[in-house]
Parts: C-alpha cells; sequence; structure tokens
C-alpha cells in the first residue's frame, strides 16, 4: 500500500514540473539566472522527462496488481 501512495505522490509532483515548464513554453516566459538566460529548449526537455516519468508513476500507483 505505500508503495502506491508512493508512486501516486511523486507522479502528482512530476505532473506539477512539467505543468510548469509547459507554461513557460505556452506563455514564453523569459528565465533569466544571474547574467545567463535559460533557453527555451530546456523547457521541452523539462516537460517531456518530468511527464514521462508522471505517467509511469501514476501507471505503477495506479495499478490494481501494485503492493
Amino acid at each position: 500500500m505505500e508503495q502506491k501512495k508512493y508512486c501516486v505522490v511523486s507522479g502528482a509532483l512530476f505532473s506539477l514540473v512539467a505543468l510548469a515548464h509547459l507554461l513557460r513554453i505556452a506563455f514564453g516566459m523569459a528565465v533569466q539566472v544571474d547574467a545567463y538566460t535559460v533557453p527555451m529548449g530546456l523547457s521541452w526537455i523539462g516537460l517531456i522527462v518530468p511527464g514521462a516519468l508522471a505517467i509511469w508513476a501514476f501507471r505503477i500507483g495506479l495499478a490494481k496488481n501494485a503492493t
């Protein structure tokens, strides 16, 4: 039962990260760290990787036979 909860919580957190990157892409928000401007391409990676991890976590956490 604890693994299911962990996976669902992890999936929710990864979903929030992916959503933040999606909003940055959709609205074209600039991110700057000191004098360095973060390229928009990093948000595409930040959308795809956490999005895939969220789907994976939800599939494990919501599976009927997960312990």
